[in-house]
Parts: C-alpha cells; sequence; structure tokens
C-alpha cells in the first residue's frame, strides 16, 4: 500500500504557474505508476497525467498537453506536476494517485489515492 499526501495548491491568476507535489511513503513507491486527477466543482474526476515507475513514459490528456508537465523523483519518493499558463478551467481539487499497471490513465487502475489539494485560477 502506498499513502500520498498532495501540496502546493493555492490561488493564480490567468496565465501564472503552479507547481504541486506528492510525497509518498510506501516500500513499493518506487515500482508503482503515478497520476495526477482533478475534480472540478459539480463535475466528475478526471484524468490529467500519469508517469511510468520508471519515468520513461508520460501520458497526458489532451486539455493539459503541451501546459503540464509530470516528473517523479524515486529517491526523494516524490511525483511533481508543474502547471504553466493556467486557465480558469484548471480550477479543481488536484489529486495524486498510484497504480501498479505501467502507465495507466483510467481512475479505475489506480489504488492509492491522496487527499487532494485545491487549485484555483482567478480570471
Amino acid at each position: 500500500q502506498v499513502q500520498l499526501a498532495e501540496s502546493g495548491g493555492g490561488l493564480v491568476q490567468t496565465g501564472g504557474s503552479l507547481r504541486l507535489s506528492c510525497a509518498a511513503s510506501g516500500r513499493t513507491f518506487s515500482t508503482y505508476a503515478k497520476g495526477w486527477f482533478r475534480q472540478a466543482p459539480g463535475k466528475e474526476r478526471e484524468f490529467v497525467a500519469s508517469i511510468s515507475w520508471n519515468a520513461a513514459s508520460t501520458i497526458y490528456a489532451d486539455s493539459v498537453k503541451g501546459r503540464f508537465t509530470i516528473s517523479r523523483d524515486n529517491d526523494k519518493n516524490t511525483v511533481d506536476l508543474q502547471m504553466t499558463n493556467l486557465k480558469y478551467e484548471d480550477t479543481a481539487v488536484y489529486y495524486c494517485a498510484a497504480g501498479s499497471r505501467y502507465l495507466p490513465s483510467v481512475e479505475a487502475h489506480f489504488g492509492s489515492w491522496g487527499q487532494g489539494t485545491q487549485v484555483t485560477v482567478s480570471s
């Protein structure tokens, strides 16, 4: 089991940047793929990005491609999401997740979740 805790959320203006971080504990951290999801008010949780256990592969939702970058540091047990050129529609609670598949992008393929961190983009 992997325990996850997000940080770095906050309020930012349109066009600004923010970096989210997810700290993980558990002996199997380095063997799990990691992902970020988000949930806006009144909407279902949606996939944002994921990264394979060895950081060799990444995948992004079309809505964030070219603006967000996912990275991980297995020595520090962290996975980050660098968000740039933020838009109002990026406002959501962002969740870190861990899954055992190589490069999951479906919510059901992630077995461990953090509590979430709020990102608010003001127009």
